[in-house]
């Protein structure tokens, strides 16, 4: 199950540019929630509060529980505008959730069990290609993160999709068996090997006489 942080919001009024930058200027941040075949609520949040949660690991992959005027409305970040200069949230967009909802998130990638893959052992490099995975899952059951196991990969092996082992729900989105990583040989083991190689011999065909 996702993390669920809990949140108060204040309602606004009405939409539009100008009501937007006159609820920043009383240092809140305004928002809408939207979704689930109801009418969008246009909210405010704490300017304060609210960016603690936004530079957390994991904000778009969190579920929130939004209070306003005493009804909680369980949902999920989906967009945050910023601003081009200082980088400050302009607008953040808030997609209500049920247990049946489906959405495509990025999840990210956490390897495991390094100490059991010869490769490794043997001081190769894991050159991770893919640090997060698109995946589709209920909005209820967003993994945290998604667990790689390599034990028994060899130098020059790569770890794809098709062999991570995804929480029960969870599905990539590319339906292709990409690859997340390789694990490639150190220099040093790639300099022992070109030695070991026997140069290539050229031989030049004398004319007849």
């Amino acid at each position: 199950m996702t993390k669920v942080i809990n949140l108060t919001a204040e309602t606004r009024e009405r939409a539009g540019k100008g009501t937007a930058r006159a609820t920043r200027r009383t240092g809140r941040i305004p928002a809408v929630i939207y979704g689930n075949k109801e009418k969008p609520l246009m909210i405010s949040l704490e300017e304060r509060g609210f960016n603690k949660v936004l530079h957390a690991p994991g904000f778009f992959t969190h579920l929130f529980d939004i209070t306003v005027d005493g009804a909680a409305h369980r949902v999920l970040p989906r967009d945050v505008q910023f601003h081009p200069v200082s980088d400050a949230p302009l607008h953040v967009d808030f997609l209500r959730i049920s247990s049946e909802t489906l959405i495509t998130v990025e999840i990210p990638v956490h390897f495991v069990n390094e100490l059991q893959s010869p490769g490794l052992k043997r001081g190769g490099v894991l050159n991770i290609i893919h640090h997060t995975i698109q995946v589709e899952c209920r909005a209820d059951a967003i993994p945290e993160q998604i667990e790689i196991d390599v034990t028994g990969f060899e130098v020059g092996h790569s770890i794809h999709i098709s062999s991570v082992k995804l929480p029960e729900g969870v599905t990539p989105v590319d339906e292709h068996d990409f690859a997340i990583a390789t694990i490639s040989a150190p220099s040093g083991l790639r300099s022992e090997e070109a030695a070991e190689t026997p140069a290539a011999t050229t031989t030049t065909a004398t004319p007849a006489a």
